[in-house]
């Protein structure tokens, strides 16, 4: 058949889908993107805002006109949530809730189920293991991504992920070596470990273990050559993991650590367990231990009762911190939450112009920090997507900067080292130097990399 695959979320969803259309594909389907005609249109839903859900209904329609005799069927947090309200929705025929991978399949190979056998829901609660599991490169990426972890303990006001998700679970550290040995032989360069809440990985193990005592077999392994993290939260950066991002030549030099606020009263109404004070302390001994890093964050604007003066506190601190980007986001009702039960809920147009002003913040933030970089050398993975403008590959040093580089179709998938000499349109441009020309005065910021030296 031709199927058609949609995403709607974070990045779990996305890995999710990418195991989905792998499977799928080991069956010999053909897929085609989802603004055209097919047969069978899967589409994995985001619920963590009411607007998320509306976004699912809205592309249930639009298989529906691009193919009416197709079959649709919906999956992910939001068929999860509200398995119910989705069945009921015109035009849908399949519900699979999360972790229901098999069923999914059955689903699209046997399309004349009887109606009360077309919706497949577990019990989050009662999941103890990552039924899903793969390591999967996603649509247009170089680097391949691995689900280590599932689920999540915490109970933030403005989130229905837990409830979507379940608790939080683990992959055994075995199954995860076993995993990165598989992508290894497959060619795979950079890996990017992800989870709904990674730095809870392995408390729910027997023996119980942490992120930071797994990432420290990854490197004693030596199966891969780069391996990044996806996001923490403040609790989850101790110094011993720290130390071990220095000290690799393995670990990727970047950080993305959520902070969501930057105003104590508004922390307190979002229930994280952490301060300012905190998570300044984070991120500065962060930038300390790693100077060349790339530290991230989540933040969210616009929180029910945030006033004029909570949001330009919150602008003053992430002024005053090393953060080299921001991820901005309009805080956004979700029905059953408690966030949406709150007081004083900011009008939709100031939301919008803190979240700009916000933006503008971490924008120029990063700026400032891509430039440290230009005439100096770092060493790039060359992926496959190409800039249209200068013809030149895209690809991402071990430190997060996007670098444009002229470079041969056969070093896709490979490092190279690269001079910067200048920035345009939020990429860094440079050209590829051998090890004679590093030599000439140049520093090799990227020491991190296996066989790479440093030269001053």
């Amino acid at each position: 058949m031709r199927i058609a695959i949609t995403t709607l979320g974070c990045k779990i969803n996305q890995y999710d889908s990418a195991v989905i259309q792998e499977r799928l594909g080991s069956e010999q389907h053909s897929f085609v993107p989802f603004d055209e005609r097919a047969d069978f249109y899967i589409i994995n839903t985001c619920t963590v805002t009411d607007r998320a859900d509306w976004e699912a209904r809205q592309l249930v329609r639009r298989a529906k006109r691009l193919s009416p005799e197709a079959r649709v069927l919906v999956t992910g947090c939001y068929a999860q949530v509200s398995p119910e309200e989705v069945a009921r929705l015109p035009g849908v025929d399949f519900v699979v809730g999360l972790n229901r991978l098999d069923d999914l399949l059955r689903f699209v190979d046997q399309p004349g189920l009887p109606e009360e056998e077309r919706i497949s829901v577990g019990n989050v609660k009662m999941e103890r293991g990552v039924s899903v599991l793969g390591a999967k490169e996603l649509p247009g990426r170089t680097r391949a991504f691995l689900k280590i972890q599932e689920g999540c303990n915490y109970s933030c006001t403005y989130c229905i992920i837990p409830t979507a998700r379940g608790r939080s679970r683990s992959v055994p550290p075995e199954e995860v070596l076993n995993q990165l040995r598989s992508l290894a032989e497959e060619g795979f360069v950079e890996i990017v470990v992800t989870g709904i809440h990674l730095g809870g990985y392995g408390h729910d193990l027997k023996p119980k273990t942490d992120l930071t005592s797994l990432l420290e077999k990854i490197v004693e392994s030596r199966l891969i050559p780069r391996l990044r993290l996806s996001s923490l939260d403040p609790r989850e950066v101790p110094d011993r993991l720290l130390k071990l991002l220095a000290q690799s030549d393995v670990l990727c030099p970047h950080l993305h650590v959520c902070a969501q606020a930057g105003e104590d009263r508004i922390l307190k109404q979002m229930r994280r367990n952490y301060d300012t004070a905190y998570y300044r302390d984070i991120i500065t001994r962060a930038r300390e231990v790693l100077p060349d890093a790339a530290l991230g964050s989540d933040i969210i604007v616009g929180f029910p009762g945030e006033s004029e003066d909570d949001f330009y506190r919150s602008m003053e601190f992430f002024d005053s911190l090393p953060l080299t980007y921001f991820h901005v986001f309009p805080y956004s009702v979700r029905t059953g939450t408690v966030a949406a039960t709150l007081p004083d809920h900011v009008p939709l147009g100031i939301k919008k112009e803190r979240a700009k002003k916000m933006r503008e913040l971490g924008a120029r933030k990063k700026r400032e920090f891509y430039r440290r970089f230009i005439g100096q050398c770092v060493s790039v993975l060359v992926e496959h997507a190409i800039d249209k403008g200068s013809g030149a590959y895209k690809g991402y040093s071990r430190n997060y900067l996007p670098v444009l580089v002229q470079a041969a179709e056969s070093q896709i998938n490979h490092e190279v080292e690269v001079v910067i000499e200048g920035l345009e349109n939020g990429w860094l441009k440079g050209k590829m130097v051998g090890r004679e020309e590093g030599i000439k005065g140049l520093k090799i910021l990227d020491s991190y990399a296996p066989n790479v030296r440093i030269y001053l």
